[in-house]
C-alpha cells in the first residue's frame, strides 16, 4: 500500500479508523485503501494457448486493441485483417506477422473464407458494425465489438438475438468499466458507505479541439454516417450511469443543439479551407494549420510517413485536399455540440448528464450523492465524504493504480477480460456484455428522440 503509515496512525489517533470500524466490513476505509495492481494482470488467468482473432478495421481502435497482442503474443494472436486503406493494412499486417492470404480489403472478404480464428474484433466505422457482427456470429466467431453496438435500437436487438441464437460471447467496448478509477467509484457505491443512492451529476467535457477534430471535421460528424453524438461519444457515459446506479432508467428528457459549427457563424471572408488564406487563421482556435501542421497534434487519423520532412508535406497535402483541412464553419456536420439529459431511475434516483464541446480540458467530472455520504471525482482524484463522522478520504489513480493503457487502463483491462471469457467460454468474466450494454444504448436513443422534440420519453427494454 502506498499511503504513509504515519497518516494511518494519525487517523487512528483521531478516532476515525475506530469510528469507521463500526460500519459494515466493506465501509469507507477498506474501500479507499485497496490498491490496484496493473489492469492487465489483476485476477488474470492466462489461456493455455493464444486466443486467435481477426481485426476488421485497422485504424486507431483496431491498433489500440491489437497492441495488446503485440505485447502479449502468448495470450492473443491476430491472424487476419480487413482494411480498405492499403497503408493501414500493410502496417497492421507487418506488426502482427499476418500472412498475405489473410489480408483482406473489406469485411465481406473475410467471411468468404471458412472460419479461421476464435474471434473477430470489429473496429470498423459505426455504420459498418451491424453487417460484420451479424455474419461473424452466424459463422461461430466470438466478438469484441467497438461501441456503439449499431446505428438503431432494432439493429442492436438483432445482434443480441443473433448472439443468443448461436451462443456466442460478445464484449462491447465500454472500456471505462475496466479502468481502476471507474471500478473504484462502483466499488464505493456498492459498499453502502454512501447510504442509499439519491442522485448523480455527470459531466463530459469533450474539449473544443477534440470536438472540431472528431465531430465537425471527422468521421463522427454526421448522424447518418455514424450516430448522434449522445451515442457515438457519450454512450460511455450512459453506460457508466446505468452501471453505477444499478437500477432501471424509467424516463429521460434531453435538450441540446448544434450552436456554433455551422456556416451562418463563419467569419467574414473565411474560405472553405484553412490553407486558402483565411484572414483570421492565426487567431482561430480551430485553425487546421495550427492544430495539425504547426502543433502536430491530433494526427492519429492521418496516415503519415514515418520521418520528417515527409510527414510535414503529407500533413499539408491532407489539409489542402482531405477532410481535416476544412473550415469548421463550412463542413457538412450535423451532430450537436452541447447536450443535457435528465433521467429518472427506479427507487427515486435521479441523474443528470451534460456533454459539452466548449471546454479547454478533458476528463469527466462526477458528483454522486447518497443519504450518508457523497463522492466528487474527476478521473484522477476521488473524494469520498462520510456524513457519519465528517471524514473525507482521497483516492488518487497515480498513487493507487498502475494504468498501463488508454482510457485510464480500461482499453487493455477490457481485452484481458475478453480473452479469459473467450478462452473459458464464460461471459460472466465480462462486465460489458451485450446484454449489459443494451439499456444504456436505449437510454441514448431515447435521449436523442427527446432532444428532437418528443419531450420526456419512457425507457422500456
Amino acid at each position: 500500500m502506498k499511503k504513509e503509515l504515519s497518516r494511518r496512525k494519525a487517523l487512528k489517533a483521531m478516532g476515525w479508523l475506530t469510528a469507521a470500524s463500526a460500519l459494515p466490513a466493506s465501509a469507507l476505509s477498506n474501500i479507499i485503501e485497496k490498491e490496484y495492481i496493473p489492469d492487465y494482470l489483476e485476477n488474470y488467468i492466462r489461456p493455455k494457448k493464444p486466443v486467435t482473432c481477426i481485426t476488421l478495421g485497422a485504424g486507431n481502435r483496431g491498433n489500440v486493441y491489437g497492441n495488446y497482442a503485440a505485447k502479449f503474443p502468448e495470450d492473443l494472436n491476430v491472424v487476419g485483417v480487413a482494411e480498405p486503406i492499403p497503408i493501414r493494412r500493410e502496417r497492421y499486417s507487418t506488426k502482427h506477422n499476418i500472412s498475405a492470404d489473410k489480408q483482406f480489403v473489406t469485411w465481406e472478404d473475410v467471411f468468404r473464407q471458412p472460419k479461421f480464428a476464435d474471434a473477430v474484433l470489429i473496429t470498423t466505422p459505426d455504420h459498418l458494425h451491424y453487417g460484420p457482427a451479424m455474419k461473424a456470429l452466424e459463422m461461430g466467431y466470438d466478438l469484441l465489438l467497438e461501441k456503439p453496438i449499431a446505428q438503431s435500437w432494432q439493429e442492436c436487438n438483432d445482434i443480441l438475438q443473433q448472439a443468443k441464437k448461436y451462443n456466442r460471447i460478445v464484449a462491447v467496448c465500454h472500456v471505462l468499466r475496466y479502468s481502476p478509477y471507474y471500478k473504484k467509484v462502483k466499488e464505493v457505491i456498492d459498499s453502502g458507505v454512501l447510504g442509499d443512492l439519491v442522485s448523480v451529476q455527470h459531466f463530459e467535457p469533450i474539449q473544443h479541439v477534440h470536438m472540431s477534430h472528431s465531430f465537425v471535421r471527422g468521421i463522427w460528424r454526421r448522424e447518418e454516417d455514424s450516430n448522434p453524438i449522445i451515442l457515438a461519444k457519450s454512450c460511455h457515459d450512459m453506460d457508466m450511469l446505468r452501471w453505477w446506479i444499478g437500477r432501471n432508467c424509467l424516463q429521460i428528457g434531453s435538450f441540446g443543439s448544434l450552436k456554433l459549427f455551422k456556416e451562418a457563424n463563419a467569419p467574414e471572408g473565411a474560405p472553405a479551407r484553412c490553407t486558402d488564406g483565411c484572414p483570421i487563421e492565426k487567431d482561430c482556435p480551430y485553425s487546421a494549420l495550427k492544430i495539425y501542421y504547426r502543433n502536430r497534434t491530433w494526427l492519429h487519423h492521418f496516415d503519415l510517413p514515418e520521418k520528417d520532412p515527409e510527414r510535414g508535406e503529407a500533413i499539408l497535402k491532407n489539409l489542402k485536399e482531405g477532410q481535416y483541412g476544412r473550415c469548421v464553419y463550412r463542413c457538412d456536420n450535423d451532430v450537436a455540440d452541447h447536450q443535457v439529459c435528465i433521467m429518472d431511475f427506479d427507487d427515486q434516483i435521479t441523474a443528470t448528464f451534460n456533454m459539452e464541446a466548449f471546454t479547454h480540458y478533458h476528463g469527466r467530472r462526477t458528483r454522486i450523492m447518497g443519504t450518508m455520504g457523497d463522492i466528487v471525482g474527476d478521473e484522477q482524484d476521488l473524494l469520498v465524504t462520510n456524513f457519519r463522522n465528517g471524514e473525507v478520504e482521497k483516492w488518487n489513480v497515480k498513487e493507487n493504480a498502475e494504468v498501463g493503457s488508454g482510457h485510464g487502463g480500461g482499453d487493455w483491462g477490457l481485452v484481458r477480460d475478453w480473452i479469459m471469457a473467450v478462452d473459458q467460454q464464460n461471459p460472466d468474466l465480462l462486465t460489458s456484455t451485450l446484454d449489459a450494454s443494451m439499456e444504456s444504448h436505449l437510454m441514448a436513443f431515447q435521449a436523442e428522440r427527446s432532444r428532437k422534440g418528443e419531450g420526456i420519453v419512457k425507457v422500456e427494454v
